[in-house]
C-alpha cells in the first residue's frame, strides 16, 4: 500500500492496513498501552512515519479514547454575532457526528482560568474551539497549554503562531468602510469603537485611521467614542455625536448591534437616516436586515468562520492559519452627505 497524496489526509485505519494490524492494535499503540509487543509497536509507528499520521481529535475518538465531544468558549456582547458562531460550529460537528457544548465565560474575571481548567477535567471535551476576546485571555491559553488540549482560536489578535486559527483582515474591512464613506463625500466621521477585550476593536479603528490618512485627515479624537458591542454604548454613543455643535455626517459603528443603537437616537430625535445622518455597522448579522433603513454594513463570514475552527480543530495536524473573505455590502443606511446650501 502506497502513502496517500499531500491533499489527502491518512487516517488510523491506513496506518492499520499498511502495518498488517487490526485498528484496535493502532488505537492501543496511540494511548501507550503497555500489552503491545515491541514488534507490533515498531511497525505501527513506521507506517505512522511513512503515512506522515498526526492523530486528529477525531481518530482519536475512533481509538476509543474520547469523549467524542468538542467545546466553544465565549465571552460576546452581541448574541447575533453568537449565533453564526455556535450555528457555524456546530454545522461542522453535526456533519461529523460530533457533540458540541457551548460554555460563556467573563474574560475580566480573575478565575477565568481555573473555570476553563475545570471544564476540560469534567467533560473530558477533546478539543476547544476559542471565540473572541477569549482567543486572547492568558489566563485561558495558559490553562490549555498546561492541559495539552488542542484547540483552535477565531479571530485572534495576537500569537497568532501559537494554535491554528481562522481570521478576517479587520483592518483592511474596517478602511474599506472608512474609505466609502470619504468616497461618497463625508468628511465629519464618527467611529464608535467596539468592547476594549476584543483585539478587532483596535484593528477596525486603526483601518478607519488609516483611510483618512490617506487623504490627508487625521482623526479626530472627539469623533471616536468607546462602545462595548451592544446596543446600549451604541446610543451613549450616536447621543454624544449628535448633540455636537458641528455633528458629524455619517457614524461607523464597529458592530451591527451599536449601529442599531445609532439608528434607534436619530429616529428619536427626528434625524432622516440617510438623508442627514449616513450609519454604517459592521458583521452583517441578521439585525442589519431587521432595522430600518436596512444597514450598510461589513460582511464578516462568521459562520464559515466558525466552521472553518471546527474543521481545523478535527483534522489535527501541524497549525494552519486560514484567512476568509471580507465583503461590503451597501444597503439604504448610507448616502451621500445632506447639502445645507444648494
Amino acid at each position: 500500500m502506497s502513502a496517500k497524496t499531500t491533499n489527502e489526509r491518512a487516517n488510523i485505519r491506513d496506518v492499520a492496513a499498511l502495518a498488517g494490524v487490526a485498528v484496535k492494535t493502532v488505537s492501543r499503540v496511540l494511548n501507550g498501552h503497555r500489552y503491545v509487543r515491541e514488534e507490533t509497536r515498531a511497525k505501527v509507528e513506521a507506517a505512522m512515519r511513512e503515512l506522515d499520521f498526526r492523530p486528529s481529535v477525531a481518530a482519536r475518538i475512533l481509538a476509543g479514547t474520547k469523549s467524542n465531544q468538542i467545546a466553544l468558549i465565549y465571552d460576546n456582547h452581541s448574541p447575533y454575532y453568537m449565533h453564526q458562531i455556535q450555528s457555524g460550529v456546530w454545522s461542522h460537528c453535526n456533519r461529523e457526528g460530533i457533540r458540541l457544548l457551548a460554555q460563556p465565560v467573563d474574560v475580566d474575571d480573575p478565575a477565568v482560568g481555573e473555570q476553563v481548567r475545570g471544564l476540560v477535567t469534567e467533560t473530558h471535551v477533546d478539543g476547544i474551539i476559542l471565540s473572541s476576546p477569549v482567543t486572547d485571555c492568558d489566563a485561558v491559553l495558559r490553562a490549555l497549554e498546561a492541559m495539552d488540549v488542542p484547540f483552535v482560536r477565531i479571530s485572534p489578535g495576537t500569537n497568532h503562531a501559537l494554535t491554528s486559527s481562522v481570521f478576517m483582515d479587520d483592518v483592511q474591512a474596517g478602511d474599506d468602510m472608512t474609505t466609502h464613506l470619504l468616497n461618497l463625500g463625508h468628511r465629519r466621521i464618527g467611529f464608535i469603537k467596539g468592547h476594549p477585550s476584543h483585539m478587532a476593536s483596535d484593528d477596525r479603528q486603526r483601518g478607519y485611521t488609516r483611510a483618512l490618512e490617506r487623504v490627508g485627515m487625521r482623526a479626530d479624537p472627539a469623533l471616536i467614542a468607546q462602545g462595548q458591542f451592544d446596543f446600549d454604548s451604541g446610543v451613549a454613543a450616536a447621543r454624544l455625536f449628535l448633540a455636537m455643535a458641528e455633528p458629524p455626517t455619517a457614524i461607523f459603528a464597529s458592530n451591527d448591534d451599536m449601529a442599531a443603537g445609532v439608528l434607534a437616537v436619530a429616529h428619536d430625535m427626528g434625524i432622516d437616516v440617510p438623508g442627514r445622518l449616513s450609519v454604517a455597522g459592521f458583521d452583517d448579522t441578521t439585525l442589519a436586515r431587521t432595522v430600518w433603513p436596512p444597514l450598510t454594513t461589513i460582511h464578516q463570514p462568521m459562520f464559515e468562520l466558525a466552521d472553518a475552527a471546527a474543521q481545523l480543530l478535527l483534522a489535527g495536524g501541524e497549525s494552519v492559519h486560514r484567512r476568509l473573505p471580507h465583503q461590503l455590502v451597501e444597503r439604504a443606511s448610507v448616502a451621500p452627505p445632506f447639502q445645507r446650501n444648494a
